[in-house]
């Protein structure tokens, strides 16, 4: 008999595990405003703005710190960092017009991803920066420009299809940017627009946890700025995009047992660890496993900050120098886009408890108030725990592990919200609470609609004052004390009130604001 249970703790920083001890809160929350219910931590993420900052200061580096506004719609987490020196990367339409009205400054404002014509006009209009995703877009902004009589947009074309001379990295194809082996007719496009475009820099993103492939993305984008640099162009700053992870799990035994036990799962040497025993990826051939875990790695001793200090810690493929020393030696500052990375510890989603019950087979079906849309774990593969809140009054049982299958609220035999056999510490009970935690990233509002007319979760924002928590709707949330004198109460940096989780970082905030240093 294998020991059980097979836990996936989610890993909990201060702020967040403070909020899910609020249990009658959370209740109340949940009770006026429905399941599923959504809430984020705005202060969370100016928290994780500053250790990215630590990052650029460690290396001596200048650059913005974009957040990739896709990995979460929420309005108060926009509007937080828009009282901070934080950009935003925008990737359509209504991202930049949320941007705008959130108080985000154009210069602080980059246009990235595929782009109507709308999209392109409204960044040309306001002096966006727009990051071309393929010559036919720098031509339509260009005609655009010209068309309306618009002063010179910023520019940083997005490239692809990195080769490191001399070695076998090659970096994985992408459907987006201009390939590397077009660069020629890409800058000849660039001195046809320049009375349009202004090149202040160029732009990837690879869509891979590999450091190897991005050491090659990077030094070649150096070689790249300074080809332009040759053409007379004055560029600036290499984008390097995202793709820093997010460490979910607590421990690294859990994770590591896990996944050992799903592999023994999926030879039959065990019971099976998921709905009609799903592989993730694995398969049995005649006893043989094959195929691959297509899971994220939920534990991640290197993720967000702590992986870009690896990458420009890393030495350049051809030249061996560290990247960061590259940048330095040419003067290039360093922009980066960090979605998942910058909202890490940012929220949590909360389902009710709608049923519980036993099937002949012997599997434990929980079914909540809420569908796969609304937590996307399965889509993006992460494995983790919900946190068990039970229902106020109601009495303490003791802790007795128990495997239960998670199910949904629509009429589909995929609504699973995740096909693994989950393990609590006991049986819940209709009326209590799954807290999914750390779900601002992706996993949150990405993927969330409205089948079969069931409701898109509310958003919450929560934060700290006078010792207590406090909530607004995330929509009425802004930066600022409605009723405190401004002089009271304020962060180190002085974007808005300061709670008892949050680092002192005055240095980092005046240095990135161009202020001097004590």
């Amino acid at each position: 008999m294998r020991p059980l249970p097979l836990y996936l703790e989610p890993r909990l920083e201060p702020r967040l595990r403070s909020l899910l001890e609020e249990r009658d809160l959370l209740h109340t929350l949940v009770d006026a405003l429905g399941s599923p219910l959504n809430v984020v931590l705005p202060e969370q993420i100016a928290d994780n703005l500053a250790r990215f900052h630590a990052v650029h200061r460690k290396h001596r580096l200048n650059g913005r710190i974009h957040f990739a506004h896709k990995a979460n719609r929420s309005a108060a987490l926009v509007r937080q960092l828009a009282a901070t020196d934080a950009g935003l990367d925008v990737a359509s339409l209504a991202e930049l017009q949320h941007a705008l009205g959130a108080g985000f400054t154009p210069d602080r404002i980059i246009a990235t991803g595929p782009k109507s014509r709308e999209f392109l006009w409204l960044a040309a209009r306001t002096g966006t920066t727009v990051n071309p995703d393929s010559r036919a877009e720098l031509d339509d902004l260009a005609d655009l420009v010209r068309e309306h009589a618009l002063p010179r947009v910023p520019v940083m074309p997005r490239l692809s299809g990195f080769r490191a001379p001399g070695t076998t990295v090659l970096t994985r194809p992408s459907r987006f940017g201009s390939d590397i082996s077009e660069l020629d007719d890409l800058l000849d496009a660039l001195e046809r627009h320049r009375d349009a475009v202004e090149p202040t820099g160029v732009s990837y993103h690879l869509d891979t946890t590999g450091l190897a492939e991005k050491a090659v993305a990077l030094e070649t984008c150096i070689r790249v700025m300074n080809e332009c640099h040759r053409r007379g162009f004055r560029p600036r700053t290499i984008d390097i995009g995202g793709g820093f992870g997010v460490n979910y799990l607590a421990h690294a035994e859990q994770w590591e047992r896990y996944t050992t036990e799903l592999t023994d799962a999926v030879l039959g040497k065990r019971p099976p660890l998921t709905w009609q025993g799903h592989g993730y990826g694995l398969r049995n051939e005649s006893g043989t496993l094959r195929g691959a875990l297509n899971l994220y790695p939920a534990h991640r001793p290197k993720a967000a900050e702590a992986y870009l200090d690896d990458l420009l810690s890393s030495p350049a493929p051809t030249l061996g120098r560290p990247l960061a020393t590259l940048l330095l030696e040419n003067l290039y500052d360093l922009s980066v886009e960090p979605g998942r990375a910058l909202v890490d510890q940012c929220g949590a989603a909360f389902a009710r408890v709608l049923e519980v019950r036993h099937t002949p087979d012997g599997h434990c079906l929980v079914r909540l108030e809420m569908n796969a849309r609304d937590v996307s774990l399965e889509d993006h593969g992460v494995l983790m725990d919900p946190v068990l809140l039970t229902r106020p009054g109601a009495p303490d049982a003791p802790e007795a592990p128990v495997g239960v299958h998670l199910i949904g609220n629509l009429c589909l035999e995929a609504d699973l919200i995740t096909r693994r056999l989950v393990f609590l510490p006991r049986l819940p009970a209709p009326g209590d609470l799954l807290a999914f935690a750390n779900t601002a990233g992706y996993l949150m509002d990405f993927n969330a609609g409205r089948p079969l007319g069931q409701p898109v979760a509310r958003k919450v924002a929560a934060y700290r004052r006078d010792g207590a928590w406090r909530w607004s709707l995330d929509e009425q949330y802004w930066p600022v004390d409605r009723y405190r004198p401004a002089d009271k109460d304020r962060s180190a940096d002085g974007s808005g009130p300061a709670d008892e989780y949050s680092p002192v970082d005055v240095t980092g905030a005046a240095r990135h604001r161009g202020e001097r240093q004590a």
